[in-house]
């Protein structure tokens, strides 16, 4: 890494053992001379990395991490290097302290030293002079030779050579050279260390994100519709490793979904899910970097050939048909839908005709949502209840050829709780409120009562924009009745009270309903 014209070793430290080390990452200065830092760079690493192994170490005896053997595998060199710069460095600490009396070097040892290195050592020999340093290095996770094998003697030569340049430094110094570099080719042409970063589970990563999404009052039904994209990923991918995803994982899952599903969904649905995961993750330090950057999915422009919302014959077609609505009955006479699922069908388009509601928004309506100010019946649309696109409740008052056709009647008789579905769990109204929303456009779609290019859920709030525009409402008015977001900052100043929107949707027309 270069900073400031300095370059340093750098090493990121695991999420886990942070608390250890106190820091997250190691770093150490390699001076300002680039090829010098490159010579330096493979024993700095390796320092760190030892360093990593400690901390790991310390975790595993307080019980936070299991260490696993071979976690920080190094090769014989690099365990030379590393075994080479801690002596060095302990040296320096020695000398720091006042303590400090120079001790000479043991003879017998710098024999034992050599022989070791040119192979003259017998395993037992070789146990005696490096026994304790492979084992030290073996418990940070950096070997699992096992002793009296080739690669267990060519560990403890190559510990045998570092210790002995070590020495020989050492022996400069006490006669005041600090300059002295070794020019041993097992040290000095080692390779960076590469650290393999620990897996890091997709799944285990989308549950995490779906619980901080719930916390901020999101995804009340667990992300049903985005954990498709995720597992879709998952799938492609053939491994749960989103530490090893790239750029081109992504680009290239994109590729084949499209060719399954509507490119629509993809980037709109899809896309997005992935992208607001990894864009988490990596601000959460969980992942190196985030692979969906700059990533998009190109979809063709729709040709536009009628209206985006309903015209005034084909809603009066709709509310027609759903206002006279009647349970489906079996072949042997028996009702096969519940009240509330008739309902849903037989009042949920005339409350989307004067609200601008999406349907869902609709259907996971409470009868607690609803309540009386005045003269006007005004229903809250909360998250509460079950989703919001916005995330933000919203108070809409009633029309009143909606209290006219009886809507209230039925509301009074409801139990507390949704009206328009079953469920008594509210961690998944929102799940069965859409599943009851797609059950009436299911119907619509049926019944023939949905035109080419129009939505559903959309054709309401399309229309709801173009009559109140020809009856004079503000755009902002609307805007706030639909759960828009403001255009400008400057919509941002201010209210639109209960009384200004009870107003505009006084404005709305009744339907030719009889």
């Amino acid at each position: 890494m270069d900073r400031d014209g300095r370059f340093f070793a750098r090493l990121v430290v695991p999420k886990e053992l942070r608390e250890v080390i106190g820091k997250a990452e190691l770093r150490t200065p390699l001076g300002p001379d680039r090829r010098t830092a490159i010579k330096h760079l493979p024993g700095a690493v390796a320092v760190l990395q030892h360093r990593l192994a400690q901390a790991e170490r310390e975790a595993a005896a307080s019980g936070a991490v299991e260490v696993q053997p071979g976690r920080y595998p190094l090769a014989p060199d690099q365990i030379a290097a590393s075994h080479y710069a801690q002596r060095l460095a302990f040296d320096d600490l020695l000398r720091n302290d006042p303590r400090y009396v120079s001790v000479s070097i043991d003879d017998v040892l710098v024999q034992h030293l050599r022989d070791g290195m040119a192979g003259r050592l017998n395993d037992a020999e070789l146990t005696e002079v490096m026994g304790a340093r492979i084992e030290r290095f073996r418990q940070i996770g950096n070997l699992t030779a096992q002793p009296g094998t080739d690669e267990w003697r060519q560990i403890a030569r190559a510990l045998c050579v570092a210790e002995y340049e070590a020495l020989s430094r050492v022996v400069e110094r006490d006669e005041g050279d600090f300059m002295g570099q070794t020019k041993h080719p097992l040290i000095i042409n080692v390779q960076p260390t590469t650290i393999t970063p620990a897996p890091v589970s997709i799944k285990r990563l989308w549950d995490d994100y779906v619980i901080s999404r719930k916390i901020h009052g999101y995804m009340k039904d667990n992300g049903r519709r985005q954990a498709l994209a995720v597992n879709s990923l998952a799938a492609f991918l053939r491994h749960d490793d989103a530490a090893k995803v790239a750029k081109k994982d992504i680009a290239d899952w994109l590729d084949h979904v499209v060719t399954e599903l509507n490119p629509s969904t993809v980037s709109k649905v899809y896309l997005p899910t992935i992208r607001s995961l990894f864009r988490w993750a990596h601000e959460k330090d969980r992942i190196p970097a985030d692979p969906t950057v700059g990533l998009r999915v190109a979809i063709s422009k729709k040709v536009q050939n009628r209206e985006k919302g309903y015209t005034t014959p084909e809603a009066i077609k709709v509310l027609k048909a759903s206002l006279g609505y009647q349970p489906k009955v079996g072949p042997r006479g028996k009702i096969l839908e519940g009240p509330r699922v008739t309902a849903a069908k037989r009042w949920a388009p005339l409350l989307c005709a004067f609200t601008g509601a999406r349907v869902a928004e609709i259907t996971q309506l409470r009868k607690e949502d609803f309540r009386k100010e005045g003269d006007v019946h005004v229903a809250r649309i909360t998250p509460e209840a079950g989703s919001t696109k916005t995330g933000q409740w919203r108070d809409v008052p009633l029309h009143r050829q909606i209290i006219a056709l009886g809507f209230i009647d039925y509301l009074e008789s409801a139990a507390n709780g949704p009206i328009f579905h079953n469920s008594d769990d509210p961690t998944k109204y929102s799940y069965h409120a859409k599943k009851m929303a797609n059950r009436i456009g299911e119907w619509l779609q049926e019944s023939d009562l949905v035109p080419d290019n129009v939505q559903p859920s959309h054709g309401w709030r399309h229309r709801l924009k173009t009559v109140g525009r020809e009856v004079k409402i503000q755009d902002r008015v609307l805007d706030s009745i639909q759960g828009h977001a403001p255009r400008s900052a400057g919509d941002n100043y201010g209210d639109i009270t209960i009384k200004t929107k009870a107003e505009a949707i006084d404005r709305l027309p009744d339907y030719e309903l009889t």
